[in-house]
């Protein structure tokens, strides 16, 4: 079993700048790039069009360590204290909920955990001492 944990980056509608700006002071990597328009639509969550251009995922190496950030997906509000969470990455599903159901203990789930587009397993809370986490698979669909 794999483990990471990743700071991840919630920005006010300025990734691309906050990318482009980490490369050029720290000599940044970038490793992968998706607008919220490139992501498949879900009908629960109209995407309106003016947010299509906005990211909804990015990762980029700074020396040996990555960050990842995205936008604020439209009508989320990004408050001082939440805009970095820490992204905890599992090659194996179960392992992602048994730490998600640990971690939520005393918390509040903010999304359970569940398969999405992008991972097997993935889920966010925020636990009992006020830390946002995402807990993110990359075991098999």
């Amino acid at each position: 079993m794999s483990l990471r944990l990743t700071p991840y980056f919630v920005m006010n509608g300025n990734t691309q700048e906050a990318i482009e700006f980490y490369e050029r002071a720290l000599g940044a990597t970038l490793l992968f790039k998706q607008s919220f328009g490139e992501m498949p639509s879900n009908p629960d969550f109209p995407l309106p069009d003016s947010a299509k251009t906005l990211i909804g995922h990015a990762m980029i190496r700074i020396g040996e360590s990555d960050l990842m950030f995205s936008d604020t997906y439209p009508g989320q509000d990004v408050q001082s204290g939440n805009q970095v969470t820490v992204c905890i990455t599992t090659n194996d599903v179960e392992e992602a909920h048994r730490i998600f159901n640990a971690l939520s203990d005393g918390g509040k789930i903010d999304m359970p955990i569940q398969e999405t587009h992008f991972s097997p397993a993935y889920g966010i809370l925020t636990d009992k001492f006020g830390i946002p986490f995402q807990i993110f698979s990359e075991g098999k669909m």
